[in-house]
């Protein structure tokens, strides 16, 4: 059996544990196991704004407010079982419904999520996710999703009539959804960009659970 402090050598022999500040965030995250810390904005870096104002560590995150990293900027969140790794250069609005969740309107951020329904909205498609672990890098004319774990619904804006719905156990079908229906098809597979099994983790780790794959041999991402 794996124990906690294997996966955390494991991760660090592989160099997944980031560096800097952020190295002493995730292996804080990783210790504290099944213990779910509280809601809200958990470590801030670079420029970070809530509704236009500069965010302050632990605020919580409320349907309606839009957080806004900077190029440098980076942030890590919790909202109710759901934990968020936003990265500079993005935009995201939180709405009041599971139906509209979450829109990511510019940029890169890394989720993982808790039991039950929740949309995600992007310029190219709506994402319809299931206790899922899933990385984002949107554009205006494609968006990069993978969907790192659990059940996902896909309806590309440019080609609805390719909706796709799958489930996924370790980063297996990454993909670019493009904004061109001219494109024979608008979803396109990709490669494992941009986020690690360390990050993932790390996120599950603050709201008190284990990834899918923690436990399993093999390498990480």
């Amino acid at each position: 059996m794996t124990t906690r402090r294997d996966h955390l050598k494991r991760l660090a022999a592989a160099g997944l544990l980031g560096t800097g500040g952020a190295m002493g965030f995730m292996q804080r995250a990783l210790a504290a196991g099944a213990n779910p810390v509280p809601p809200g904005l958990h470590r801030l870096s670079g420029s970070v704004t809530m509704n236009g104002v500069p965010a302050r560590a632990g605020q919580l995150v409320r349907p309606g407010d839009t957080i806004i990293t900077g190029a440098d900027g980076e942030a890590i969140y919790v909202i109710g079982s759901d934990a968020f790794l936003q990265r500079g250069g993005t935009t995201v609005s939180f709405g009041a419904t599971a139906a509209d969740f979450m829109r990511v309107l510019t940029g890169r951020i890394l989720s993982v999520f808790g039991k039950g329904d929740r949309r995600i909205t992007v310029s190219t498609a709506t994402i319809g996710i299931r206790g899922t672990g899933c990385y984002i890098e949107a554009e205006a004319a494609k968006t990069y999703f993978c969907l790192c774990y659990g059940e996902v619904d896909i309806v590309p804006a440019a080609a609805p009539r390719e909706r796709a719905t799958y489930a996924t156990t370790h980063h297996d079908h990454p993909l670019y959804i493009h904004n061109d229906p001219a494109m024979p098809t608008s979803m396109v597979p990709a490669t494992v960009i941009n986020h690690t099994d360390a990050e993932l983790t790390m996120l599950e780790n603050l709201v008190g659970r284990w990834p899918p794959f923690y436990g399993r041999s093999g390498g990480f991402y």
